[in-house]
């Protein structure tokens, strides 16, 4: 991982190794060229095989105990070179080990410390625990998302975690290095999960407050409208219509063969019955029937592909959006760039592959590290690869 190209290259990310949105901010920085070094607690085996761990790929991984104040001194000599510091503990968590963000800023003035949380750094539910599902049941989207009349459906882990956590985490960062690059002024970050979520649903906050946003289920873009949901076909499969403006609604009928005036697009009393009335014609065919009968036709339809199937359909395929890497199946590093060619993404390492050669980069002598390996301080894994 030395000598990667990207828009980031150059920028040296600690990250302290986290669940969640953390570790998919870094693998956004470290898809886009920095070079990122994950920091690793003794003890905790990996979760997955490494080589299909995606929001592990493209960094190196240092085992240290960060209990033990030999591991924080490890750590602080680490950051010391370093331009950006990530961590995801609980509000007061990073302070207790010795490493507050401030007196880090004060020794490195132009350091980024970014802070991912789910409640944030303050408030009444700062230190309480959650997952995405709190965070997002909190900002009333959750409320907004599923059928009528039945319990609100989480959307994976997508909106808060990833969405409103990871991605806002790593536009901070970004954000907060070309500042930091142009005025030697660093800043710490606080990233909430709450927050980004909420900022990702602002449209709807508007809606409701105009009163035009209903229950769940029964809104243009939410399932309620017959021409914005998906539709099964004959053979089980599934078809997804967005035909919302007038000109792609009409084609829609053509192709269906249904009379517009038999089903009045905004007449929103009779979505209902004509979700049921495309729902059967939908059903008269095979899904590959109906993408044939739609193929060159702007109706806004597309094929509800599954996970194990989605690297298959050609636009996938010709973009290269899934690839392999290290044997499993991957999304391609994001954005594409006109003037910059990103690195091929590296599968993930097991814990510890780097930690003698990462310290030895500090400066450190061979016995210095043995040291903390013997007194257990610092991992290394049975076979290290300074080349990747």
């Amino acid at each position: 991982m030395t000598g990667r190209t990207g828009p980031l290259a150059g920028v040296r990310v600690i990250e302290l190794a986290a669940q969640g949105p953390l570790p998919l901010a870094a693998t956004l920085l470290a898809d886009n060229g920095a070079e990122v070094i994950r920091i690793d607690r003794p003890g905790v085996p990996d979760r997955l095989d490494p080589a299909s761990d995606v929001f592990g790929r493209s960094r190196r991984t240092v085992v240290l105990d960060l209990k033990d104040p030999r591991g924080v001194a490890a750590l602080r000599e680490m950051v010391a070179s370093a331009d950006v510091l990530l961590e995801g503990f609980r509000p007061g968590v990073l302070e207790r080990m010795g490493l507050d963000p401030a007196d880090l800023l004060a020794a490195h003035p132009a350091l980024v410390v970014g802070r991912m949380t789910g409640w944030g750094q303050d408030g009444p539910l700062a230190l309480a625990a959650g997952h995405d599902i709190n965070y997002l049941g909190l900002t009333g989207l959750l409320d907004a998302i599923g059928e009528p009349g039945r319990a609100p459906v989480p959307p994976l882990n997508l909106v808060a975690d990833y969405g409103g956590g990871g991605m806002i985490l790593a536009f901070g960062v970004v954000c907060a290095v070309m500042r930091a690059r142009a005025t030697g002024e660093g800043e710490i970050i606080d990233a909430a999960m709450v927050d980004g979520a909420a900022y990702l649903g602002a449209l709807f906050y508007g809606l409701a407050e105009r009163d035009v946003w209903g229950e769940r289920g029964t809104n243009t873009i939410d399932g309620g409208a017959h021409f914005y949901r998906a539709y099964e076909t004959a053979d089980g499969r599934w078809l997804t219509v967005g035909a919302i403006e007038p000109v792609f609604y009409a084609a829609l009928l053509r192709v269906l063969g249904i009379d517009p005036a038999d089903a009045p697009q905004r007449d929103k009393a009779r979505w209902p019955e004509l979700s049921a009335l495309f729902a059967a014609a939908f059903a008269e065919r095979s899904q590959s029937e109906w993408l044939q009968a739609f193929d060159g036709v702007d109706a806004c339809v597309a094929p509800a592909m599954t996970l194990r199937d989605a690297a298959s359909h050609p636009h996938m395929a010709a973009r290269g959006v899934l690839r392999r890497v290290g044997g499993h199946l991957q999304p391609a590093p994001v954005p594409r760039y006109a003037r910059e060619s990103l690195d091929e993404a590296h599968a993930a390492r097991a814990q510890g592959s780097d930690t003698r050669f990462v310290l030895s980069g500090l400066g450190w002598s061979e016995e210095r590290i043995d040291g903390l390996v013997v007194a257990g301080v610092a991992v290394v894994a049975e076979e290290e690869h300074a080349d990747v």
